[in-house]
């Protein structure tokens, strides 16, 4: 019996992007406002050093990553994304304004735990979420679109924490305040955002879609990306010890949120462009170069003398997360197998954030011993050696 055509999904479904867009605009808005701030606040109010930070930092990343390899499982055998997207956003922005409360770093790392992990686990259904409600031609441009209003909003929270900062100084107030742009977050995906119930993305009106594949073996280029993103990961240590770079260097606290300003300005406004041009050339090209410019700005980092050189390095680490985030996302959707799609992004996102957990480990300790420019020396090498991996790949 011949197959039927599949018709187009309706327009709430298509309106997908554009609402996880404004889902993560204003989760990042109320991430953002506390991140920048976190490091002074456990080094200056709660009197923490750089090895409590490298803690804090690593088990947050391990409870991230344990929980998208468990929600790519659990994306994968369950039609319905949405619960799990809105779980993770509602647990998430419950926790971030409980950072006002606490007086020890033993009481911010429970709280950087609960946030991260809830955020591990919506990344995958998210992400399978996106996928589906485009053509497979437009993926690139989808989830970079997604990424520059998530990184938009990454402007908007420094820029609302320097404010808070300068007329205040009440950092305890800027995690309180991080509650309303959450709670946003979650009422967008909660009432705007329409279930796919697991269709294998868009498709043209009378096409007939693949079968799922669900025993298909992962793709050797699949696995290979995987080898070297793990490689790269083990030398991206949390951006809070580029903060405590910066802090060392002579930048204020109040001041620090402007570099975070900067970052995502460059990151923001050049997402999109390059998910668009991924669609158009090799992903492996685009992905390659942002781990060259990872490894220059760190190289950068290790070398820094003064102030100013801060600036010219923040905007390149934009540029390094607008040539590779949303990128490596739409080349995952790519690769992965019809019915391993959930299973891919979360494999990707544990072994990504895992080596990154490892890196934040060894970065504290390193800077405790050795010094603060060791660390930047060996995430320069490794970033390097990953992007020349990642080039090769034909």
């Amino acid at each position: 019996m011949p197959l039927l055509p599949v018709p187009e999904p309706d327009a709430a479904v298509r309106r997908n992007p554009l609402r996880l867009g404004w889902s993560a605009f204003a989760n990042d808005t109320a991430t953002e406002m506390a991140y920048w701030l976190l490091p002074y606040f456990l080094l200056n109010v709660l009197h923490a050093g750089p090895a409590a930070l490298g803690i804090i930092e690593g088990l947050a990343n391990g409870a991230v990553n344990i929980l998208r390899l468990v929600s790519g499982y659990l994306t994968d055998h369950f039609p319905r994304r949405k619960p799990f997207v809105v779980a993770g956003y509602a647990i998430a922005n419950a926790v971030k304004p409980l950072l006002a409360l606490t007086r020890s770093w033993t009481q911010v790392l429970a709280l950087r735990l609960a946030d991260r992990a809830s955020a591990g686990f919506r990344r995958a259904p998210r992400d399978v979420l996106l996928a589906e409600s485009v053509e497979p031609s437009r993926l690139g441009a989808v989830f970079g679109l997604r990424q520059a209003m998530d990184t938009a909003g990454a402007m908007l929270g420094p820029l609302l924490a320097f404010a808070i900062m300068a007329w205040t100084h009440a950092v305890r107030l800027v995690f309180a305040l991080a509650a309303l742009p959450g709670l946003a977050a979650v009422l967008i995906v909660w009432l705007g955002v329409h279930e796919t119930g697991g269709q294998a993305g868009v498709v043209r009106r009378g096409a007939v879609p693949a079968p799922a594949q669900p025993s298909a073996p992962m793709p050797r280029h699949y696995l290979l990306l995987l080898g070297f993103v793990t490689l790269f990961g083990l030398g991206a240590f949390s951006d809070l010890f580029l903060i405590l770079r910066a802090h060392s260097l002579g930048m204020s606290a109040a001041a620090a949120p402007l570099l975070g300003l900067l970052f995502n300005a460059v990151f923001a406004a050049l997402s999109w462009p390059f998910g668009r041009l991924s669609d158009r050339w090799p992903r492996r090209y685009l992905v390659a170069s942002g781990y060259g410019a990872f490894a220059l700005v760190q190289f950068g980092f290790a070398r820094a003398a003064s102030i100013w050189m801060l600036w010219p390095l923040f905007a390149g680490y934009g540029l390094y997360h607008a040539l590779t985030d949303s990128v490596l996302g739409a080349w995952i959707a790519e690769l992965a197998p019809g019915g391993k799609r959930g299973r891919a992004f979360g494999w990707y996102s544990a072994l990504s954030g895992g080596s990154a957990l490892l890196a934040s480990f060894w970065a504290g300790l390193l800077w405790h011993r050795v010094g603060a420019v060791a660390p930047f020396y060996l995430s320069a090498l490794l970033a390097a050696l990953a992007a020349l991996g990642i080039a090769c790949l034909a």
